[in-house]
């Protein structure tokens, strides 16, 4: 049986690739592991800069295998709790390593699907691409981070709807309202993910990383605390080697020269 996250890592750049197109790259228990155990991989691995998250097939990702749940039975708890707690842990691990996370939405994302989309920093749709909460069509409430995502990059207004409603958005409107970064035809999508993906590849991911953490600490903290935040953050960033040689390149008028070292 193939791995259900194919991993591929080229100079900088590891791309995981959810691989079950032929069940819709839904999530089961070994899909949440190999996703687990990737996103580990590239947070552990300083070689790695830059970590791109695609779908194969005509899918992005259709969410939680239903079939898997059906046949649970009486053990539909468990099975949904050790599910979803271990995509929680994927998501994690993605959303706080210090590497800037690019998502490339190749299709329709749906449930778990669509909070796996939200989870990037950069997210690049293709126009065949949709988004829909999906899980009050199926009596279940959501999960992968889509609770606390969705209201902070549409509003609460469109994310109650979004949830509650399960309307469809697609990618032209997806875009409109924040929900990706930019929508590209279908066949520009893998060029324009390469093209991205180098860029921030090349970048201080030092500076990114500590960027990351103040964005996602933002909403949830009070100015004077986030301004400490930024503070030792910028401080921590100016220690770095690509911080001295960012300084060093402005002034010299020459194209930097990052390394990505601590």
């Amino acid at each position: 049986m193939s791995d259900p996250v194919h991993v591929s890592v080229g100079g900088a750049i590891a791309t995981l690739t959810l691989d079950r197109p032929s069940a819709g790259n839904t999530i089961d228990l070994p899909l949440a592991r190999g996703l687990l155990a990737a996103a580990i991989r590239c947070d552990q691995d300083p070689a790695i800069r830059c970590v791109v998250l695609t779908g194969n097939g005509r899918l992005f990702c259709g969410g939680g295998d239903l079939g898997v749940m059906a046949g649970a039975d009486e053990a539909l708890p468990g099975v949904l709790s050790e599910l979803a707690g271990t995509l929680h842990m994927a998501v994690s691990r993605l959303m706080r390593m210090e590497k800037p996370l690019l998502v490339l939405v190749n299709g329709p994302a749906a449930g778990a699907g669509l909070s796996l989309a939200l989870a990037g920093d950069v997210v690049l749709a293709a126009r065949s691409a949709h988004f829909t909460a999906a899980y009050g069509g199926v009596g279940l409430s959501p999960d992968g981070g889509m609770s606390w995502l969705l209201p902070r990059l549409v509003g609460l207004r469109r994310a109650q709807e979004m949830i509650l409603t399960n309307r469809r958005v697609g990618a032209e409107e997806a875009e409109r309202i924040g929900l990706v970064t930019r929508t590209v035809d279908d066949a520009a999508l893998a060029r324009e993910g390469a093209e991205v993906a180098g860029r921030l590849a090349a970048s201080a991911t030092r500076a990114l990383g500590l960027a990351r953490g103040l964005l996602a600490e933002s909403l949830g903290s009070g100015l004077e605390t986030q301004l400490e935040r930024e503070a030792r953050a910028i401080a921590e960033a100016g220690r770095s080697p690509d911080g001295r040689e960012g300084v060093a390149a402005f002034l010299a008028r020459r194209t930097p020269d990052f390394t990505g070292r601590r």
